[in-house]
């Protein structure tokens, strides 16, 4: 096991490993936690909110992922923008509020995904993730492309798929590439059937 003891960023969204994510930061336990984590203080996990809203007690899911800024920016209107991107995968093993707000977590940080190759029956999902890539240039070029990692594709895939927030954190959850993979495929197998 790999056990740290982290801030969490409980929000409406999934952040998948190796994927980008803005983030617009203003409440002060926040910008507390970017500036911890910029000194390289105290890492930093995305984690959705199952039930309740962003600023208020709520309850997450288990799973999250490590969050590393690689870019940031003050607004004009004083809020802070962030770029992060995605790092290891963890499971919240205590969480807890301390008296300023923030939430901490002990957290068991999971294993990167193998370096599984996309298999054939899978290929055609690679290359319309690749066409979806070139369309959103700007927002991707941070990211190095690793096309045929299955992990990396089905990471990518779940991130930019119109899947509701509890599919996405499904595929999050889902240890091994392939299974990843292949969950995603018959979600599209579902939508297809539902837009007929």
């Amino acid at each position: 096991m790999n056990l740290q003891t982290i801030a969490l960023f409980p929000l409406h969204t999934v952040l998948f490993p190796g994927g980008p994510l803005l983030l617009r930061v203003f409440e002060t336990r926040y910008l507390d936690m970017i500036r911890r984590s910029l000194k390289g203080e105290q890492d930093f996990g995305i984690i959705q909110i199952q039930t309740g809203s962003e600023g208020e007690t709520s309850s997450i899911y288990s799973t999250g992922t490590i969050a590393r800024i690689v870019d940031w920016s003050q607004g004009d209107d004083g809020i802070l923008g962030i770029v992060v991107h995605g790092g290891d995968r963890f499971r919240v093993l205590q969480a807890e509020t301390l008296p300023d707000g923030l939430n901490v977590g002990r957290v068991n940080v999971l294993d990167e995904d193998p370096g599984t190759l996309v298999p054939v029956e899978y290929a055609l999902m690679a290359d319309v993730l690749e066409k979806i890539l070139n369309s959103l240039e700007e927002q991707y070029s941070s990211v190095s492309r690793d096309m045929r990692n299955a992990g990396w594709v089905a990471n990518r895939l779940a991130e930019l798929l119109p899947l509701d927030m509890v599919d996405k954190q499904k595929c999050l959850e889902i240890a091994e590439p392939l299974t990843r993979l292949r969950q995603l495929q018959g979600m599209i197998r579902e939508a297809r059937a539902d837009d007929e």
